[in-house]
């Protein structure tokens, strides 16, 4: 099993919209380091830290799991969608996604201040200065340590 943070702008998709649609693709993403987390490391199973960005507070708010296998993310067909990638064909899309699955909201986030100044957090990508990535790998230990010790 592997860990993630999922990034995603409160204003956008908050847990609680998650929460309503109990599973969501994963779509959107349009960063190739990303879309190569979704498409060669996830697996279905693995667990993640649902982090609002652009929030008051930045922070976790909740836990996910990834649900599907990667597959195409339709949303760079979509002319009318902002995602839409005129690069991109049927015959040879290159945007992937997978699917999450809500788990759990926390009664509060674990901030990005919590979580930047606790040293047990040292080396967590989050943490690093423009630190932007919209996902990321968390180490068994750091997501550990949030879930068990920082979740309110």
């Amino acid at each position: 099993m592997k860990y993630w943070l999922l990034k995603s702008e409160g204003s956008c998709y908050p847990i609680s919209e998650l929460k309503k649609d109990k599973r969501t693709s994963w779509t959107g993403i349009r960063n190739y380091q990303a879309r190569n987390f979704m498409m060669k490391d996830m697996s279905i199973g693995d667990l993640c830290l649902f982090y609002h960005s652009n929030s008051k507070p930045n922070g976790v708010y909740g836990l996910a799991k990834v649900s599907s296998k990667p597959h195409t993310d339709e949303t760079q067909f979509n002319k009318k969608d902002d995602h839409y990638d005129p690069k991109a064909t049927k015959e040879k899309p290159i945007w992937y996604c997978v699917d999450i699955s809500f788990l759990e909201a926390f009664k509060s986030p674990v901030s990005l201040d919590q979580i930047k100044f606790n040293t047990n957090l040292d080396g967590m990508m989050v943490r690093a200065q423009g630190s932007r990535l919209s996902i990321q790998p968390v180490e068994e230990k750091h997501f550990k340590y949030v879930v068990e010790r920082m979740k309110p």
